[in-house]
């Protein structure tokens, strides 16, 4: 156990120096990553009061017979959904449900080695509620998955190992900053059982000091079977006084409206510096926006695969140069595609 409280500690302190500097760059009104919403509210339940529970977010304002499900899995201690708050506001005013699976009890317990079946747990009773009256009906054709840190290795894990947890087929599936830290629970040697008709994206930053881009290089060479899959890579910025950063916790989008009470010592530093900025709109949202789209209704495929200008482009600076786009790894049959045509 002391140990275990050691590697949290350590852990966490790395964490803390990706800080974050806010931006004013802004949101665009519609496409993927916008502001096109047809749902006004989001109805929360919190069914999270165990190390396997979950919070379901759920459109309203109107509220729809029926919608597409995400499972959003948090990082490492990021057990309070407010830390991803403006992330999950973002897809359920889309129109999706989402799972917010719990697979801590706090940052010492359980062992790494039972977040998977915690996360199971969450994701079967959560669909069982969805399915039962009162709640917005699931659409489980097109499972979707999104995962942060270590939240991004399990999402991995589920994708590889669907037909034995017995869980939809996930056909989207976006990993962020992916990786274990000090622990190995849920990590394979190996994705090659990722199925081929997955669409799947894998973005790491290049100022992560926490776990680096090392599990996210190796899922991306071992899921051999998925031809759409995309490794990317963000770069910081800065222009007039104005930084763009690149580590670990981009993806916090703290907003407190979907605050659980839960504190730690990760909720704190989200706290401190979540931020909202284009990496937001026009890196993680986007993506992962063109993702669902492409993977349900065959649309955004450019801004969603390929090393395009559409995929790539982070916006631009108030002189109108650029943003440091984004970098593209493709697969190997891909890269030789994308070659012949230029």
């Amino acid at each position: 156990m002391k140990y275990i409280l050691m590697c949290c500690l350590s852990f966490l302190f790395i964490a803390a120096l990706s800080a974050q500097t806010a931006t004013g760059l802004e949101q665009a009104n519609d496409g993927p990553g916008g502001q096109n919403y047809i749902h006004a509210e989001v109805s929360q339940y919190d069914y999270a009061d165990k190390a396997n529970g979950f919070w379901l977010y759920e459109p309203a304002a109107p509220i729809p017979a029926s919608a597409n499900v995400i499972v959003f899995i948090h990082g490492y201690g990021a057990l309070n959904p407010m830390i991803y708050g403006g992330w999950i506001k973002h897809l359920v005013r889309q129109g999706n449900v989402v799972i917010f699976p719990r697979y801590q009890k706090n940052l010492v317990s359980p062992s790494p080695k039972h977040f998977v079946e915690n996360v199971l747990d969450g994701v079967h009773a959560a669909l069982d509620t969805l399915r039962s009256k009162g709640h917005v009906h699931p659409i489980v054709d097109h499972f979707s998955l999104v995962g942060h840190s270590y939240g991004g290795v399990l999402s991995a894990n589920l994708a590889a190992n669907f037909k034995r947890y017995e869980i939809p087929q996930p056909k989207a599936v976006m990993l962020v900053s992916p990786g274990t830290g000090p622990f190995s629970g849920g990590l394979l040697k190996s994705y090659e059982n990722i199925h081929e008709d997955t669409n799947l994206l894998i973005m790491v930053s290049e100022q992560d000091r926490i776990v680096g881009d090392k599990i996210g290089k190796l899922v991306f060479s071992t899921a051999t079977k998925v031809k759409n899959r995309n490794l990317i890579r963000q770069y910081a910025d800065y222009n007039d006084g104005t930084f763009i950063t690149a580590g670990h916790n981009e993806s916090y989008s703290l907003d407190k409206s979907f605050d659980s009470g839960l504190r730690n010592a990760t909720t704190r530093r989200a706290m401190r510096i979540s931020k909202l900025d284009v990496i937001d709109f026009n890196g993680y949202w986007k993506l992962f926006d063109a993702l669902n789209s492409y993977t349900r209704a065959g649309i955004y495929q450019e801004f969603a695969f390929g090393g395009t200008p559409e995929q790539i482009n982070l916006g631009t600076w108030s002189d109108g140069s650029p943003v440091k786009p984004l970098k593209v790894e493709l697969p190997d049959t891909e890269r030789e595609i994308a070659e012949k045509i230029r």
